[in-house]
């Protein structure tokens, strides 16, 4: 990344997790980790049902992983209500080595992305400069 192109920010993830027989969760946050010029922490909890406006306020990005949907559907519905209730933009990552994704989750995001770590991390800086022009293709 260029100098002038430097990110500072400190992107505040929601990563879907739950029942991942695939280690999706672990394979995404390794490509997070890969790129080094990419700031970010996680905010979690065990359920996101009683949170409320002060603590989603300050999420940038939720990260559906849809490979774990079928699995964690009913707590993952949860976080996509609370996504659409608080005009939070969700980026939906592809089942690993798939391009298939449910369509009811893809129909919500705001962009899809596969398993390219620039891809990644370039889709989210899109997303929370609003710049929806500029996802990558990594398929």
């Amino acid at each position: 990344m260029f100098e002038e192109e430097q990110d500072n920010k400190i992107y505040n993830l929601i990563i879907t997790r739950g029942i991942d027989q695939e280690n999706e969760y672990g394979q995404f946050t390794e490509k997070l980790y890969s790129k080094p010029d990419f700031l970010w922490t996680e905010s979690m909890a065990r359920d996101y049902a009683p949170f409320g406006e002060s603590f989603f306020e300050k999420v940038d990005v939720i990260v559906v992983l849809s490979g774990i949907y079928n699995y964690n559907q009913m707590h993952i519905d949860i976080l996509i209500e609370k996504a659409e209730e608080f005009d939070i933009p969700i980026l939906l990552v592809r089942p690993y080595g798939m391009e298939i994704v449910p369509e009811e989750l893809e129909k919500k995001a705001k962009a899809v992305v596969g398993w390219n770590a620039n891809c990644i991390v370039d889709d989210i800086r899109s997303i929370v400069s609003g710049d929806y022009d500029e996802f990558c293709d990594d398929f």
